[in-house]
C-alpha cells in the first residue's frame, strides 16, 4: 500500500513540473517528433533580425520580458503554396514537446512578420499555456531549452478548428507540404 501511495505522489509531483516553466497554466503534451516537415519537398529559409539560428532568444520575446512574438522572415516559399503554417515549440520541456504558438492559413505571399504581429487572415491555435496566440519561452530554471520556429508551405488551406493542436496541424500537412524550414534558438532562466 505504501509503495502505491509513493508512486501516486511521485506521478503527481512530476506532473506538477511537467509544464514548460513557472508561468504557464498548461501542461506539456507530446506534439510531434520535432522533425521539420511531414513530407516536404523543398526548403524555406526562416530567420529573425532579433536572433540568429542557434543563438539566444532575447528576454523581450519571453515570459520574463514583454512576451511578444519575435520578428520573423521567410524566403524560398514555393510559387504554388496555398497557405503557410507556423509552429513554435520547446523541444526540451520536461513533459515532452511544448507548443508556444500555432498559426495556419497565413497568406502564401507572407515574407515576414513584425514583432508582436498576428498574421492577417490566419488562424491562431491554442498553445500549451492554454492561450490563443503566442506565449514566449518560459522554461524552468536550469539548462537552456531549444525553441524551434518551423514554417510549412502547404498546397491547400488547412481545414482545422480554432482549438487545433500541433499534432492536428501535422496531420493536416501530411502529404500536402511543399516545403518547410526551421529557425532554432535557445533560452534559459
Amino acid at each position: 500500500m505504501r509503495s502505491r501511495f509513493v508512486g501516486v505522489v511521485l506521478i503527481a509531483t512530476l506532473g506538477g513540473v511537467a509544464g514548460c516553466g513557472g508561468g504557464g497554466s498548461g501542461t506539456a503534451t507530446p506534439s510531434g517528433s520535432g522533425t521539420a516537415s511531414p513530407g516536404a519537398e523543398g526548403r524555406i529559409t526562416v530567420s529573425s533580425p532579433a536572433f540568429t539560428d542557434g543563438g539566444t532568444v532575447p528576454d523581450r520575446y519571453t515570459c520574463t520580458g514583454a512576451d511578444v512574438s519575435p520578428p520573423l522572415a521567410f524566403s524560398g516559399v514555393p510559387a504554388r503554396t496555398a497557405g503557410l503554417a507556423l509552429l513554435v515549440e520547446d523541444q526540451d520541456a520536461p513533459g515532452g514537446t511544448f507548443t508556444h504558438w500555432l498559426v495556419w492559413n497565413m497568406d502564401p505571399h507572407t515574407t515576414s512578420l513584425p514583432t508582436g504581429a498576428t498574421p492577417p487572415g490566419a488562424t491562431e491555435g491554442r498553445n500549451d499555456f492554454l492561450k490563443t496566440g503566442y506565449s514566449g519561452p518560459c522554461p524552468p530554471p536550469g539548462k537552456p531549452h531549444r525553441y524551434v520556429f518551423t514554417v510549412y508551405a502547404a498546397d491547400r488551406r488547412l481545414a482545422l478548428r480554432p482549438g487545433a493542436t500541433a499534432a492536428d496541424i501535422r496531420r493536416a500537412l501530411s502529404g500536402h507540404t511543399l516545403a518547410s524550414g526551421t529557425l532554432t534558438a535557445r533560452y534559459g532562466r
